[in-house]
């Protein structure tokens, strides 16, 4: 073919690309609408029910805020910040507000204190002593984004902010991070997600996979400072969209995300729902290996040695692990559209161990392994020494999917998660219209090469409610005014 040829091909290539982008483009700005949330819902772990709790004078409609609970006052819930966007898109602004729920008397106060942070989402909030403590996040606009490292503490007696400046080099400006207390009674911050403008119209993300602690300096209260820290183990590989938890043996836990592959117009997602503890007494990282159903059958093992006890079980695994095991499921939306979910599971026994004398019959080798599918922006809490997972979303394609299932995992015998909730295909939530027939013949022609990254998700410090949002950019600091312009945070 000559150069004219090829020209001409290259030239009707690009036309069609473009046309398809202009069609999906057109389609999201007619179907695409953003829900938000205010609403507040209780689960009862005794009846395994879900329950709206109604509440005069909530907060306004957000997503994207950060919430902690207090026991001062007979229990409070504290919620700041966060992000609101119209259903059309038009209206998007981020909050600064304060609000505090009283748990024993179930009335909401807003809580009027100056000096406080601005307005931002996909920033962390713990609870420290009898303060808050707040780090990091993000505010964008139509024409501008800025991300923050700045540390601020609220306190829970005098109701009053005020700004800490530690010593030392911290964390870069960020959102979306691990934010956790130490038995210690430091404060940890890992990972999280920023981005900054590489040329006119064109954003470059990073996802940070450094670590830091936050301490008084020499034991006294007003005075912190940031120490740097590389912990050994099995560290977490980057990604963002991360949730986070503490578990009984005050170690945090963190569970699945997202690892993007992104380029200058597009942005593909890896989808995880591994889990890893982070032992601060040791500086160390764990994965989390689950040993798997107990069989009902004891059987006698041969040759096998006493394996040592403690976390260090949780760290076993690598080369000589058996080879992951891959499991295609099926999602299928109310309008009949089926949609491939590919996971890959870790074999939970290390290859070479030793054979029971007794082989397991098929009845016994058990079902389908039942776990979360991989996500980010899933809800966890930590209730009597067992882990709640809930919902979160994916990415399938130039869709996204909400989640609304739930799941337990008990930390002391770290067995097998149970489904409390399971996914209902059928109630699946579209944060973006689902293609047609002709779409589909299209994408196969033409490839990948103008696939958008969508948005949509939760928030990993706290939403009242089901999925509030209109992208992604509410979990871990991603703000996306304009849908054809792929960005995470």
């Amino acid at each position: 073919m000559g150069k004219k040829g090829k020209k001409e091909k290259k030239g009707r290539g690009a036309e069609k690309t473009a046309a398809k982008m202009e069609k999906k483009v057109s389609k999201r700005s007619r179907k695409e609408e953003t829900s938000v949330y205010n609403e507040l819902y209780t689960y009862s772990i005794r009846k395994d029910a879900w329950t709206k709790v109604e509440i005069p004078n909530p907060p306004p409609r957000r997503c994207a805020h950060q919430a902690v609970v207090v026991p001062q006052g007979g229990g409070q819930l504290w919620i700041f910040g966060g992000e609101f966007a119209s259903p059309d898109g038009e209206q998007f602004y981020h909050y600064k507000d304060l609000w505090v729920l009283h748990l024993a008397t179930k009335t909401w106060e807003q809580v009027r204190a100056t000096g406080g942070p601005s307005g931002r989402s996909g920033h962390r909030m713990v609870a420290w002593k009898r303060q808050l403590i707040l780090f990091g996040g993000f505010h964008e606009s139509t024409r501008d984004y800025i991300y923050y490292n700045d540390v601020y503490a609220f306190d829970l007696d005098t109701f009053t902010w005020s700004r800490l400046c530690p010593s030392g080099t911290g964390p870069t400006p960020r959102s979306g991070c691990q934010m956790s207390v130490t038995p210690q009674g430091s404060i940890v911050i890992y990972g999280g997600y920023s981005k900054q403008r590489v040329k006119k119209d064109v954003d470059r993300g990073t996802q940070h996979s450094d670590m830091f602690l936050l301490q008084p300096v020499d034991g006294r209260e007003g005075k912190w400072g940031w120490t740097r820290i590389n912990p050994a183990g099995a560290k977490p590989t980057p990604r963002s969209g991360f949730s986070v938890a503490v578990t009984p043996n005050h170690q945090t836990l963190l569970f699945g995300g997202v690892c993007d592959q992104e380029e200058e117009e597009s942005l593909e997602g890896d989808f995880l729902n591994d889990l890893h503890f982070y032992d601060a007494t040791r500086n160390r990282w764990f994965a989390g290996q689950l040993k798997g159903p107990k069989s009902e059958k004891k059987k006698r093992r041969k040759g096998r040695k006493a394996e040592p006890e403690g976390a260090d079980k949780q760290e076993r695994g690598g080369a000589g692990a058996q080879e992951p095991l891959e499991v295609v499921r099926e999602v299928v939306a109310e309008d009949g559209t089926v949609v491939t979910i590919k996971q890959v599971l870790a074999a939970p026994v290390p290859a070479g161990q030793p054979q029971s004398e007794e082989e397991d019959s098929p009845d016994e080798a058990g079902g389908p392994v039942v776990e979360p599918s991989p996500r980010s922006n899933a809800m966890l809490a930590v209730k009597h020494g067992r882990l709640y997972l809930y919902g979160g979303m994916f990415e399938a394609g130039n869709r996204q999917v909400t989640l609304s299932d739930l799941y337990c995992l008990d930390l002391h015998k770290m067995q097998e998660w149970t489904a409390l909730v399971e996914v209902d295909p059928g109630a699946q939530e579209w944060l973006e219209d689902t293609a047609s027939e002709e779409d589909s013949d299209e994408d196969a022609e033409g490839g990948s090469d103008d696939e958008d990254s969508g948005d949509g998700g939760g928030e990993a410090g706290g939403e009242c409610g089901a999925h509030a949002g209109a992208g992604r950019q509410e979990t871990h600091g991603r703000a996306a005014p304009e849908p054809s312009t792929p960005c995470r945070t």
